[in-house]
């Protein structure tokens, strides 16, 4: 397997201070507890506050394996992800590790302010693994190295736990078009911040690798993200193996020990690739992608130290289509979104939900002379009540929204909720269900 160091320039640059932390990890066998020797990178900030807040605690007991269950036993954590209604019980897939946990509230949306990701239109692949046991791979996915399906401490979802080097990719996602998003969460173990790879996103031609579990590097668009010190790449390679585009940058929302926990998005416009950790665009890449190409998804891990480690994954969502929130409202009359996200059993809008919402002002406030109803709908689980109200109240809570944070007048703005009365995909996958969890813009 080829791996690419970092330029040697910036690893001279680096300046590191050794801190000890220490990691509990238990399973129903053993509990071991090991001090980790990590370093932090001093220097890569450039002396900018990005005034994120730190997650100060939790990394010394998060890593815990609830035990497997029985044979044919359904798993009780739902952790489908939680938009414009839903059951009230559920876990929001998109709520990043370590954030409402450790503050108490999520953050404001202000603080997105410079998030302008906004997802597609349809969701096509949810992965929470809901459907695998504590203990097992998932079942959807394949790889050369070795993983398993863990959870951690206060938290409902699941997680794959990448706890060796080498290559992994979900069987279920298929051929990704020219217009596509993808969102996913990342926890990373302390200790994991060498100099190597790190973790990386490849997307690779589907049609021409006779084997998506090799380094073969044609026609590949890597992202890479080390957290170690912060180092960010993004390198595009050509049939020939040649490079065509390689850019690389210094990024501290994701750090070994310090910011163990972020909320990865990918979106890709044709030949643009945008990437953003948690509410920071890292990058914005104009010609990334070939567009003769047939991309599919290779996740990579590759650390100089591996025992005893782990890179978390979960929440995975992909979604398909390039949203034309201006086309579809002004001159179609209806957009419907599965981007707004909201707080479990809460109407309080996720900040996630930033470009959205954005989006969506800007359109109103060029265009002051329409009003719309906004509408919020569920899936089917839960209790039809509760689901109806809650719908309603979601969308009132856009509607307060738009005017506090974008300025629409909320004279133009009328708001209703439907429950789970007008599904548009089945209720009897996660897929459809995310796609039923919507809020809709109708044009009065």
């Amino acid at each position: 397997m080829n791996y690419i160091a970092l330029p040697t320039l910036a690893c001279l640059l680096v300046a590191t201070a050794v801190t000890k932390a220490q990691v509990r990890v238990s399973d129903p066998k053993q509990t071991v507890e090991r001090n980790v020797e990590y370093r932090v990178n001093s220097r890569v900030d450039q002396g900018i506050n990005r005034g994120l807040d730190k997650v100060e605690q939790g990394i010394g007991n998060i890593f815990k394996k609830k035990e497997k269950k029985a044979s044919g036993q359904q798993p009780t954590d739902d952790t489908s992800q939680q938009t414009a209604g839903g059951p009230a019980n559920q876990q929001p897939a998109g709520t990043p590790m370590g954030e409402a946990a450790d503050t108490g509230t999520p953050r404001s949306l202000k603080a997105y302010s410079r998030f302008d990701f906004v997802p597609g239109e349809k969701v096509v692949a949810l992965e929470d693994f809901g459907q695998d046991a504590v203990g097992d791979y998932p079942a959807k996915w394949n790889t050369n190295a070795s993983g398993e399906v863990v959870t951690l401490d206060g938290r409902s979802e699941k997680w794959l736990a990448v706890t060796q080097n080498g290559l992994l990719y979900p069987e279920f996602l298929a051929a990704l078009p020219e217009n596509f998003t993808l969102e996913m969460d990342m926890v990373i173990t302390p200790g994991l911040d060498n100099n190597f790879l790190g973790t990386a996103l490849n997307f690779v031609d589907g049609k021409a690798a006779k084997n998506l579990l090799t380094a073969d590097r044609k026609n590949t668009v890597q992202l890479n993200i080390h957290p170690g010190g912060g180092y960010t790449s993004v390198t595009a390679w050509d049939a020939d193996e040649t490079i065509r585009v390689t850019n690389e940058n210094y990024e501290k929302e994701w750090l070994s020990g310090e910011k163990p926990a972020a909320r990865l998005s990918v979106w890709r416009q044709k030949t643009r690739l945008r990437v953003y950790l948690n509410e920071v665009k890292i990058w914005d890449i104009p010609r990334a992608f070939d567009p003769t190409v047939t991309y599919r998804l290779v996740l990579e891990r590759n650390f100089f130290t591996t025992e005893n480690q782990a890179w978390y994954i979960g929440n995975l969502r992909v979604a398909v289509g390039a949203p034309d929130t201006r086309s579809k409202l002004i001159t179609e009359g209806k957009f419907s979104t599965t981007g707004i996200l909201f707080d479990v059993n809460s109407d309080k809008i996720r900040p996630e939900s930033y470009g959205v919402l954005k989006e969506i002002g800007q359109v109103l406030k060029e265009n002051a002379g329409i009003r719309v109803k906004i509408v919020g709908h569920t899936d089917s689980d839960g209790n039809d009540a509760s689901n109806l109200a809650l719908s309603k109240r979601r969308a009132t809570s856009v509607k307060t929204a738009l005017a506090t944070e974008f300025g629409v007048d909320v004279n133009r703005l009328d708001t209703d909720g439907k429950g789970e009365s007008q599904p548009v995909g089945p209720n009897t996958t996660p897929e459809g269900k995310a796609n039923n969890r919507r809020v809709e813009f109708l044009k009065l």
